[in-house]
């Protein structure tokens, strides 16, 4: 069987490449026969972590000056076309397309010539080729763009199979005329990793840790005129809560989830070499950017707490059993909490401010254990669930042909 996998793969996005693992720890076990190739944003990146064969997801790069102009000149069409051709010799020949998580169906800080009109085009060649598509547990929406939208919900129409990770995406493909009768709602298929390595047992003198997950946040539409404001009144905020947390005698420990949040970490980091006093920088634990979902989940395993934004982060901080705050810039964040019964303590990204995010944490620490035990519960629900889906998946999609 051949089996294609499609997505933001190898950009540096923990949360991205964690599902592409997910899927293909499944489908390993279920078609060890299977022959792979991955569609993806850095081909050399995820060929060395997974060793799978991979293409890069826009094709090769033109690399004659003379053409790079030309290509521009005609508003990039030439090499559009490149890509149908590319993608009809590769796809040619393959039984199954798999779109693995992420929040694919969605345009945040993307150009409807980005990542939407590439699910499209791939889509586009994947029916041309007879090859079947699959969106496992995807998130959907919102998509501001009318031309992105198009193209996004015409490459959904496109699939034999579709899943979404939470009820607000199924709702939204609904209200956008996909038909969503036969479709499903599983979770998140990162749920499905397994957990890290046990650590070391802390000292009982060694206090609380407190997660704090950065993000380079700048508004949901890229070039948004308020962007530098946004990020400057997160970055604010972020660090006063953190230097309130040291300032109280926690542990910090500050990690990201994208390689862009360098730049806010760095960011923090400065702020917090002004304000923290030089004998509790011993409690400030800083992560580099990028790694797998993996060395995020060792990370967030060694905290007692969290407070995070990106939605792997989340993902991870709960799948671990902690209690968390999330502080989100879209949707899918305060669903995730309401599906664990804890919505109240959601605030978004933009409008929390530090007294109330103090306050929230307190309100969080009183009741640690009783959240614990909650979320424990819903994480037994989701591996059920997903279990489920991989059934349904080796039923439909992936059983081997009569002999």
């Amino acid at each position: 069987m051949k089996i294609s996998l499609l997505g933001q793969f190898g950009s540096g996005n923990s949360g991205n490449d964690g599902s592409l693992e997910a899927m293909l720890i499944y489908l390993r076990k279920l078609r060890p026969d299977a022959e792979f190739l991955c569609i993806c944003s850095n081909p050399a990146v995820i060929e060395a972590r997974y060793n799978i064969r991979c293409m890069s997801v826009g094709g090769p790069a033109l690399s004659a000056p003379w053409a790079r102009r030309l290509d521009r000149l005609l508003l990039k069409l030439p090499r559009r076309l490149a890509l149908l051709g590319i993608a009809i010799a590769q796809l040619n020949g393959f039984d199954l397309m798999i779109i693995p998580g992420t929040g694919i169906l969605d345009d945040f800080q993307e150009n409807a010539f980005g990542w939407p009109f590439v699910i499209f085009c791939w889509c586009l060649v994947a029916r041309l080729c007879r090859t079947e598509i699959a969106f496992v547990s995807i998130g959907a929406g919102p998509i501001k763009g009318r031309l992105s939208r198009w193209f996004l919900v015409s490459a959904a129409k496109m699939a034999s199979y579709r899943s979404y990770r939470d009820d607000y995406s199924l709702e939204y493909m609904r209200s956008l005329g996909v038909d969503v009768s036969r479709d499903h709602r599983y979770p998140d298929i990162a749920f499905s990793l397994p957990l890290p390595a046990c650590g070391p047992e802390k000292s009982a003198g060694e206090g609380l840790c407190v997660g704090v997950g950065i993000m380079r946040y700048r508004g949901w539409q890229p070039g948004e005129s308020h962007a530098d404001a946004i990020y400057e009144n997160y970055i604010r905020k972020i660090s006063a809560f953190t230097n309130w947390l040291v300032a109280e005698g926690y542990r910090v420990n500050l990690f990201m989830g994208d390689v862009t949040d360098q730049r806010a970490c760095d960011d923090i980091v400065d702020i917090l070499a002004n304000t923290v006093a030089k004998a509790d920088w011993a409690r400030v634990e800083i992560a580099s950017g990028g790694g797998s979902l993996h060395d995020l989940m060792k990370r967030i395993s060694t905290v007692d707490l969290a407070v995070v934004s990106r939605y792997h982060n989340l993902v991870c901080a709960l799948k671990l059993g902690r209690p968390t705050i999330s502080l989100g810039y879209a949707r899918k964040n305060d669903d995730l909490m309401r599906d664990f019964g804890q919505q109240q303590f959601c605030r978004h990204i933009e409008a929390f401010d530090v007294d109330g995010l103090q306050n929230l944490f307190l309100e969080m620490l009183d009741n640690r254990e009783a959240i614990k035990h909650q979320i424990s519960l819903v994480n037994e629900r989701f591996q059920s669930q997903l279990l489920e889906q991989q059934q349904i998946l080796g039923k439909q999609l992936l059983s081997a042909p009569p002999v």
